[in-house]
């Protein structure tokens, strides 16, 4: 079998012209990082003032990376997804505050998406971000090896408890469990938690999984030592690995309070622990399930190929591809359409709710210059099949 991710009529064949129009339209605002700190500007003024930004947002941005409103919305996504072998994941991406309530709103909504899961095939996994059930105080001042004083132990097993209540329905519910990475300075609250929860619910397979940002000189260590650890404890070790999200916010906040950067000074030096960690996950397979979140090609074709030596096959499930959905598609459709288990994350929530997700998509593309070149050339090339093929 060979694997071919640039086969446009694979890649886009989920689109109509319309679609592929608007999506080329909009990246290519989107490589203007000029128009797209412009418009952040104009819209966090909007929203402060009361002006209203869904007729602006909606249609567009919003349309192009968001499921929809709330889960029942998404399914649409996920039906036609599923109709070129394309699974999906469900994810509350409505930022977490500081209150209780709000907190308890998240939580209540991610056990949906959890019950969501157990009921539809098409959604292997479910997700959810630390950060929406913790206090900013606990996140800010815990620090490795320093006891908790009275207020923030009560902070602490407040978090551990909600993050308790949902591994524990996700193991219920035979839903596999992914819990996003956060800053590394209070990183070390959610792999000590997770590590709990992995020993006491992957006994016979991996339903929590944890994430690390390769980008991070010490996730290789990290790891090894993890596996380590369920191997002393008999449990399966479930990671899904990613680059990372917070670069430059890492290297400042590092640089401001005086200490070395946890972040890989160069980008082949991302590459190579990413790819290093995959080899390492598949070394160790009859242990290890592994969630492969890369918009690289190399690295995708790196474990396709890896795949394939060790005679594992396609559809292996304890190897997942996936990105994020509104990007990568010749990623996502050529991986499903030869048959690797492949999904997509579909953020969802009201319009006014996402927009700080939908701040990061834009100003990622912006940022990334190769990515969003990518994207228009693909998107180009296929409007130009069609044109000459009359598609």
């Amino acid at each position: 079998m060979k694997l071919n991710l640039f086969e446009l009529s694979v890649a886009f064949s989920s689109k109509s012209n319309k679609e592929l129009k608007r999506a080329y339209l909009l990246f290519k605002l989107m490589k203007s990082k000029r128009l797209v700190n412009s418009a952040k500007k104009l819209l966090s003024i909007a929203m402060k003032t009361g002006i209203p930004v869904s007729w602006a947002v909606k249609p567009t941005i919003y349309r192009q990376f968001v499921g929809g409103k709330n889960i029942f919305d998404s399914l649409t996504v996920v039906d036609k997804l599923q109709q070129y072998n394309v699974k999906s994941i469900l994810d509350y991406s409505v930022e977490g505050t500081d209150d209780s309530e709000s907190m308890d709103v998240a939580l209540e909504e991610t056990l949906r998406t959890i019950d969501q899961a157990s009921n539809n095939p098409n959604i292997p996994f479910t997700v959810f971000k630390p950060t929406a059930f913790a206090s900013s105080w606990l996140l800010e001042n815990a620090i490795p090896g320093k006891p908790f004083d009275d207020t923030m132990q009560n902070l602490y097993s407040d978090f551990h408890t909600r993050i308790g209540v949902l591994c524990q329905r996700a193991y219920e519910m035979d839903v596999p469990i992914m819990v996003d990475a956060e800053e590394s300075w209070y990183q070390h609250l959610v792999d000590e938690i997770i590590e709990e929860m992995m020993a006491k619910y992957n006994k016979e397979k991996a339903i929590v999984f944890n994430t690390l940002q390769m980008y991070r000189h010490d996730r290789i260590r990290f790891f090894k030592e993890q596996i380590e650890k369920a191997k002393t404890r008999n449990y399966f070790l479930g990671v899904k690995l990613v680059r990372g999200a917070y670069m430059e916010k890492e290297r400042n906040r590092a640089l401001l309070k005086g200490y070395p950067s946890p972040i890989c000074e160069t980008k082949q030096q991302t590459d190579e622990s990413f790819h290093q960690a995959l080899k390492i996950a598949l070394d160790h397979i009859d242990l290890v399930e592994i969630f492969c979140g890369s918009h690289n090609e190399q690295s995708i074709m790196l474990l396709a190929n890896e795949m394939t030596k060790r005679n594992l096959k396609p559809d292996d499930r304890r190897i997942w591809f996936s990105q994020l959905y509104g990007m990568s598609d010749h990623i996502t459709f050529n991986l499903a359409h030869h048959g690797f288990n492949a999904c997509k994350y579909i953020p969802y929530g009201p319009v006014k709710s996402v927009i700080p997700y939908l701040f990061r998509r834009a100003e990622e593309n912006s940022s990334i210059t190769g990515q969003t070149t990518r994207e228009l050339d693909l998107l180009k090339k296929e409007r130009l099949r069609r044109k000459t093929h009359k598609v």
